[in-house]
């Protein structure tokens, strides 16, 4: 047997809030009611669901328009990160997302990790770009700058 719902909530792999969707009763009963992630298909639930949405829809407007104006600001920013290098110049490691968030902060800025979209690790000295995700709807990138220290260079 199967049973409609209303989704309250957005569950993963089946659907969002506001959907009407067809399950298994167990999985219903047992899963979605009890933790309030759906609720039976009703006229009221229908309206207060779809009031819910468009309350959600407009913070989300508002979230998106403050993530514009920070990824403005993220554009703006360049960081230098001082690496050891060896005498021919190549960095004994790499600078990785870790270090590049180390860099923000020091400029003021706290970024998750998984908002740094570098492909992989830098391993050279230079100016290289680096791509941040804010939302899928907000993307900007700013300039790191990888400046290489020798062992000379480094006082003991």
């Amino acid at each position: 047997m199967a049973m409609k719902l209303l989704l309250s909530e957005d569950v993963k792999d089946l659907g969002f809030a506001g959907d009407v969707v067809t399950v298994a009763n167990g999985y219903g009963r047992n899963f979605l009611l009890p933790q309030r992630l759906a609720v039976e298909v009703t006229k009221a639930n229908l309206k207060r669901i779809e009031v819910s949405k468009k309350l959600r829809q407009v913070k989300e407007l508002e979230r998106v328009k403050d993530l514009k104006k920070l990824a403005e600001r993220i554009s703006t920013i360049d960081i230098t990160l001082k690496e050891r290098v060896s005498d021919s110049d190549v960095l004994y490691g790499s600078v990785q997302v870790k270090d590049i968030l180390a860099g923000l902060k020091e400029q003021g800025l706290e970024l998750e990790p998984n908002m740094i979209r570098i492909e992989e690790p830098i391993k050279t000295i230079g100016v290289h770009k680096v791509p941040v995700r804010l939302h899928p709807e907000v993307e900007t990138e700013f300039k790191v700058w990888v400046v290489g220290i020798k062992d000379s260079d480094v006082p003991e």
